[in-house]
């Protein structure tokens, strides 16, 4: 069960990482540490901002990360909740959900990778705030509307994870754990982003043309980790990474 869980820690991490990396996270970035910390672009992107510049960019982004992450935990909570009470009543239907479960993750893979796309899918759903309210409260409410504006690009990554939660077993906790791992992948290269974000302008000159190559990449993964829940294979994948890999253990 501990390895299982730990197979799908990692899983629910990179599908954070790479929505951050998705065309409509990573372009706004820059927008988002403007209007968060109130620090001009110029400010930001010197090579060697100062103290007080540096501090603004690691507090107002850890509170706009704790703002997402609300959401997006409780998400994870409620999924975990409802697949826990359900098979309480039904636990023959355990193999039906984590079928159904894998099949959805596999949809959203298909509509990602741009092989068919889900019209459910491509409207977009921002929150947007007009004005910022001051102080570290105006960024906590940015992180909530940034996380309940699910985009064409974030919505099926977010999606398959809390498909996934609510496919395995674990309830409320683990509904929170992959979500909080979901969290921790998205945030963390927001944080390093903001602190280093005179390399970050150079990174993203250079990345950009591969973002279509990304979208795909991460389509391509959600279709592979829907059909190892459809046929309930990470538990052989287990067997075998503690085989090879027994340091793991």
């Amino acid at each position: 069960m501990e390895s299982g869980a730990n197979i799908t820690f990692w899983i629910a991490f990179s599908a954070g990482i790479l929505s951050f990396f998705s065309p409509c996270v990573l372009p706004l970035i820059p927008s988002y540490l403007t209007y968060i910390t109130g620090i001009s672009f110029g400010q930001l992107k010197d090579a060697h901002p100062s103290t007080k510049v540096r501090l603004a960019v690691v507090f107002h982004s850890l509170v706009f990360i704790a703002g997402f992450s609300l959401v997006f935990v409780t998400l994870g909570g409620l999924a975990g909740w409802a697949s826990h009470n359900f098979q309480s009543h039904l636990r023959e239907g355990l193999g039906i959900i984590q079928k159904v479960g894998g099949v959805l993750i596999f949809l959203f893979g298909v509509h990602m990778s741009g092989l068919f796309h889900f019209g459910i899918l491509l409207g977009e759903k921002r929150v947007q705030l007009q004005s910022k309210p001051s102080g570290f409260l105006g960024t906590l409410l940015v992180g909530i509307a940034f996380a309940a504006g699910w985009t064409p690009c974030i919505g099926p990554i977010l999606g398959a994870i809390l498909a996934l939660a609510a496919s395995t077993t674990g309830g409320v906790g683990n509904g929170i754990y992959l979500l909080s791992a979901y969290s921790a992948g998205l945030g963390i290269p927001f944080l390093v982003s903001g602190l280093l974000f005179h390399g970050f302008l150079s990174f993203f000159n250079r990345f950009k043309k591969h973002i279509r190559i990304m979208e795909i990449v991460t389509g391509v993964l959600l279709m592979l980790v829907g059909i190892m829940l459809f046929f309930n294979l990470f538990t052989h994948l287990t067997g075998y990474l503690y085989r090879w890999l027994p340091v793991l253990g």
